[in-house]
């Protein structure tokens, strides 16, 4: 069977360890990042552009380091937006948000060893006191899309022509870019691993549900939106074929096929066009 070809296959797992790994180091920036200074006033956050940056450019780190291993998803999100648009497999998608999951909360168990509890507190992400859940997880919802639609997108472009860096930029402005929106309401999350991790080292569950049902629904509506309808390669009849649960491979490669030929009817010389000859009397 191919679940166990993969569980016995050394890429599976490394692939794995990468997703623990990776979302080990993005959850433990964005908390250093988010870790009030000393000497400063208990329940005074940092500024909001902080852990803004910190994720965005260790975001480009990862990309860069670990894109080729695994993906460097760190997200469980993203994961899940990949899964349901047919470019990850059930066993994958499900050990990478448990290796995700543990990763964040390894992070969060060193803060939580190594700052007082007053400061610990501070790093669960929490819907602020001038909103109310339905506003966090809006903006959650609303954050997270846009940062699925550049990795979608990058991921399209990447396969299509090599884009360099370019592609680990976009992804780092738009994580610092949904932060910065949804700090104000949400503490701009955007992962479920990242509040994850704080939740269960203090305890603390306050609107927890938001972290999770924002970012997955915007992930999987971004993720829908460019494979089926603003990608290079979508149509209808990709659409309809993941509807029925059949497989989506063969519908993309008979399209590209498909395109090809057309591409290569156009590029054919002109026939010569045949005159009849005079009849000479």
């Amino acid at each position: 069977m191919v679940i166990w070809e993969d569980l016995r296959s050394w890429q599976f797992w490394k692939a794995v360890l990468a997703e623990g790994l990776g979302t080990l180091i993005f959850v433990g920036v964005v908390l250093g990042a988010s870790c009030p200074s000393r000497g400063s006033v208990p329940g005074i956050t940092p500024d909001p552009l902080q852990p803004a940056l910190a994720g965005g450019l260790v975001v480009v780190a990862l990309v860069q380091v670990l894109g080729e291993v695994s993906g460097a998803q760190t997200n469980p999100a993203l994961t899940l937006a990949l899964l349901c648009a047919g470019r990850l497999d059930l066993l994958r998608g499900a050990a990478f948000i448990l290796a995700q999951s543990t990763g964040a909360i390894l992070a969060s168990s060193i803060f939580y060893l190594a700052l007082p509890q007053t400061a610990v507190v501070q790093l669960v992400t929490r819907v602020s006191s001038g909103s109310h859940a339905g506003q966090a997880l809006g903006m959650e919802f609303f954050s997270t899309f846009q940062l699925i639609l550049t990795v979608f997108a990058v991921t399209n472009q990447q396969q299509q022509r090599d884009t360099g860096g370019l592609g680990s930029l976009a992804m780092g402005f738009s994580v610092t870019a949904g932060t910065l929106a949804a700090g104000t309401f949400s503490g701009g999350s955007m992962n479920p691993a990242r509040s994850l991790g704080p939740a269960v080292v203090t305890g603390i569950w306050d609107h927890h549900w938001v972290y999770w049902m924002g970012p997955t629904l915007g992930a999987i509506l971004a993720g829908l939106s460019i494979e089926f309808l603003f990608s290079s390669g979508a149509s209808q009849k990709k659409l309809v074929v993941c509807g029925t649960c059949r497989d989506v491979e063969m519908v993309e490669a008979a399209n590209m096929s498909h395109s090809s030929i057309s591409t290569a009817t156009q590029h054919l010389p002109p026939r010569p066009q045949s005159h009849p000859k005079p009849e000479h009397n």
